[in-house]
C-alpha cells in the first residue's frame, strides 16, 4: 500500500479531501488493490487446497470483476441510471447458476418458495442494488470500507454458522483484503478507494454472498443504515427547491463539520450536533 500510494501520487490520481481544513490531494483507486490481492490470496491457496475451491467461488470473482471494471468505466465515462441498471443486472446474472434454493424467509409469513421469480429478478438486482447502496453510504474517511468490513465478517460468520465457507472462500480472502485496506483508509486517510471501483466491486461481494447463501430478509437487516441513507436521498431529491444539491459540506474553524442539510444519514448527527469527521465515522460504525 504504501508504494501504491507513491506511484499514485507521482502520477496524479488523486483527489481532494473535502473534509480537512486544507484539503490535502490524496491518492484514490485504492479500490483495485483490493481486488487484486483477493485474487492473488485466493491463487495462493489454490497451490495447496485446490480440490477444496467450489466452483460458485469463481463465479463470484467473474462477478465482482465485472462491477470493479464497470466502475472504471463510469468513472471515464457518464453511462447514466437506466443504462447502469440494465449492464450492472447482466454482469450479476451468472450467479443464476450457484443459486442452490430459492427459498426465502419472509417475516410473519414464514419460507417461501419464488421458483423463476428469484432467480430472474430477485438474484441478479439484488447485487447491483446493494454495490450502490455501499457506494452512496460513503464520503467520510474509512465510512464505506469500515461499513463493508463489518458486514463482511457478520456474513462470513452467518454463512460458517449455517453450513461453511467454501463456496465463498473468495469473499473470506477479499474480506481480509479489505480489512488491511481499511488500515490505510480510515481517518485520517492515506488513500481512497476510488469514485466507483471500490464501492462497487466490495458492494457486488456484499451482494453476491447474500443471495448465493440465501440471506435475502438478513441480508436486509445488515443493510438498514444504507436503506435509510438511500430513502434520505430520495426525500432529497423530491424536494429539490429546499434542498439544493450539495454533493460536500463544510469545515469550521474549530474542526467540526458544517453540513448542508440532515437528509445524508452521516450528516444527521452533525446537522444538528458538532462534531468532528472522525467522531461522525465513529457514530456510522456503531
Amino acid at each position: 500500500m504504501p508504494y501504491l500510494i507513491q506511484k499514485l501520487k507521482e502520477n496524479n490520481i488523486v483527489a481532494k479531501d473535502m473534509y480537512k481544513a486544507n484539503r490535502p490531494e490524496i491518492a484514490v483507486n485504492g479500490g483495485l488493490i483490493i481486488l487484486l490481492i483477493s485474487l492473488l490470496s485466493l491463487s495462493v491457496i489454490s497451490l495447496f487446497y485446490c480440490s477444496y475451491i467450489l466452483p460458485a467461488n469463481y463465479v463470484i470473482i467473474m462477478v465482482v470483476t465485472l462491477f470493479a471494471l464497470f466502475g472504471i468505466l463510469d468513472d471515464m465515462v457518464n453511462i447514466g441510471r437506466p443504462a447502469k441498471l440494465i449492464l450492472l443486472y447482466y454482469c450479476s446474472y451468472s450467479l443464476i447458476s450457484c443459486a442452490t434454493v430459492t427459498l426465502v424467509y419472509v417475516p410473519f409469513i414464514g419460507t417461501v418458495d419464488l421458483g423463476i421469480f428469484y432467480l430472474q429478478l430477485i438474484l441478479p438486482l439484488y447485487v447491483p442494488v446493494v454495490a450502490n447502496l455501499v457506494n452512496m453510504h460513503s464520503g467520510f474517511n474509512g465510512l464505506a470500507p469500515g461499513l463493508s468490513l463489518m458486514v463482511l465478517i457478520t456474513l462470513i460468520i452467518k454463512t460458517m454458522a449455517n453450513a461453511g465457507v467454501m463456496d465463498i472462500l473468495f469473499i473470506v480472502c477479499l474480506t481480509g483484503s479489505l480489512a488491511a485496506y481499511w488500515l490505510f483508509e480510515k481517518y485520517p486517510a492515506r488513500i481512497f478507494w476510488g469514485g466507483n471501483i471500490g464501492a462497487l466491486s466490495v458492494g457486488a461481494a456484499i451482494g453476491a454472498t447474500i443471495v448465493i447463501e440465501g440471506f435475502i430478509f438478513s441480508g436486509f437487516v445488515m443493510l438498514i443504515p444504507h436503506v435509510i441513507n438511500f430513502l434520505l436521498y430520495v426525500y432529497w431529491r423530491l424536494r429539490p427547491e429546499k434542498y439544493p444539491v450539495a454533493k460536500f459540506g463544510k469545515i469550521r474553524e474549530d474542526g467540526t463539520l458544517e453540513v448542508p442539510n440532515p437528509l445524508t444519514l452521516k450528516w444527521v448527527l452533525p446537522y444538528y450536533f458538532p462534531m468532528t469527521e472522525r467522531q461522525g465515522v465513529n457514530v456510522m460504525y456503531a
